[in-house]
């Protein structure tokens, strides 16, 4: 229970913002892993689609994050490399 609490406190949630966050995430990565494996079996559809899900979620969770934790006005570390790309 401790651990359960420190984490969200951590990441500045309550229980239930916490479970939404969580399952949001669920969807977004059942949705890419089905369009890898669609695209694994037929190259031509959802070239981009996985990678683009996994980019989103990545900037949602650990950038957004940061941003959130450290503060207004404060840039991320992952941020300038992420628009370099």
């Amino acid at each position: 229970m401790l651990r359960t609490k420190a984490h969200l406190q951590s990441v500045n949630e309550s229980y239930f913002q916490h479970m939404q966050q969580a399952l949001s995430f669920t969807l977004a990565m059942f949705y890419a892993a089905s369009c890898c494996l669609i695209h694994a079996f037929i190259p031509c559809l959802f070239e981009r689609r996985g990678s683009a899900i996994v980019q989103q979620l990545h900037e949602r969770m650990v950038v957004n994050r940061k941003q959130l934790t450290a503060g207004p006005g404060a840039q991320s570390p992952i941020e300038p490399a992420l628009k370099e790309s």
